[in-house]
């Protein structure tokens, strides 16, 4: 068997994409105890919050809250999601490491969900990395792929409309383009040819992998991926989340079981992933009565589990 490289990044996205996807509004001081708990469990990227206007989405009123009391733990890189130029300014002078853009391949998706055409978006991209080179040259920038597995409005979003706008986001001055099965709609054949491809086109700027378990593949999607060569995967604890203007797109991939798959082949994560299970409790005290899943939350870590010792070949 080949050798499997030594490290994966996981993102944790659930106080953003989590969150947002749900009816309640956690309070602030939960939202930073949960946190708080991510982080004391190895994890070194969150995005935190997204910058939107709280009458569209209350749950991130606090945004700006939210990002300052993340920039005090150590080692962290704290990221958000903007939809649009403002968006991006209210981010970068809460001080974010990193910002997200979603920019859709559908058409139908990228109205829904930002009220703008593609073209439009990458105009959009275009103003954001330059106002990032004005006022804050260190903050990276990812325009990453929407709905590029698939759309619940459009239905199938052609491979080469993904791969053109991977390569005009970077052109456009992103740093990096993940993608993303918004809808859940992804297959692993599926994931492992567009990955390939997009990575031909963009090399190492290809981002992360964010994959929904709404059809039960997430993780079969994530292996895929890493099989093509992607080292960083977008994961919410307990599976929170989802995206409000995708209907029937539930279900992020957990992250703890994303994290014993990793461990369990050898493949290191640097999360601890009996502390990953214990920031559950914030999570459920936070939003009581709010569903969580995980499929190594319900069957237990296996007898004689010690973490790092999983076959690396």
């Amino acid at each position: 068997m080949q050798q499997l490289p030594s490290t994966v990044l996981i993102s944790e996205v659930g106080p953003r994409d989590g969150l947002q996807s749900v009816q309640a509004v956690m309070a602030t001081p939960a939202k930073l105890q949960w946190i708080d708990a991510l982080h004391a469990a190895g994890l070194r990227e969150i995005e935190v919050a997204s910058f939107v206007p709280a009458r569209l989405l209350p749950q991130m009123a606090d945004a700006a809250e939210v990002v300052r009391h993340a920039l005090t733990l150590p080692g962290l890189t704290v990221m958000a999601l903007v939809p649009n130029l403002r968006g991006a300014r209210a981010a970068l002078e809460a001080g974010v490491h990193k910002i997200t853009l979603p920019v859709s391949a559908s058409e139908a998706h990228s109205l829904a969900n930002v009220r703008k055409t593609r073209e439009q978006m990458l105009d959009e991209v275009r103003a954001i990395v330059a106002l990032r080179d004005e006022i804050a040259p260190a903050v990276k920038v990812e325009a990453g792929i929407s709905t590029a597995f698939g759309c619940t409005i459009q239905g199938e979003v052609r491979e080469d409309d993904v791969v053109r706008l991977a390569a005009q986001v970077i052109a456009a001055g992103a740093d990096e383009s993940g993608l993303s099965d918004t809808t859940g709609m992804a297959n692993p054949a599926q994931v492992r040819r567009l990955f390939t491809r997009v990575r031909a086109e963009i090399g190492e700027r290809a981002g992360a992998a964010h994959m929904h378990n709404t059809r039960g593949l997430g993780l079969a999607n994530c292996l895929a991926a890493y099989d093509a060569g992607v080292r960083t995967f977008d994961a919410s604890l307990g599976g929170l989340g989802g995206c409000p203007y995708a209907p029937g797109a539930s279900g992020n991939v957990v992250t703890e079981d994303l994290v014993f798959m990793f461990e369990a082949m050898g493949v290191r994560t640097g999360v601890d992933l009996e502390r990953l299970l214990a920031a559950r409790e914030p999570l459920r005290a936070g939003l009581p009565g709010e569903p969580v899943y995980g499929m190594v939350a319900e069957a237990g870590l296996p007898k004689g589990w010690r973490q790092g010792a999983g076959a690396a070949a």
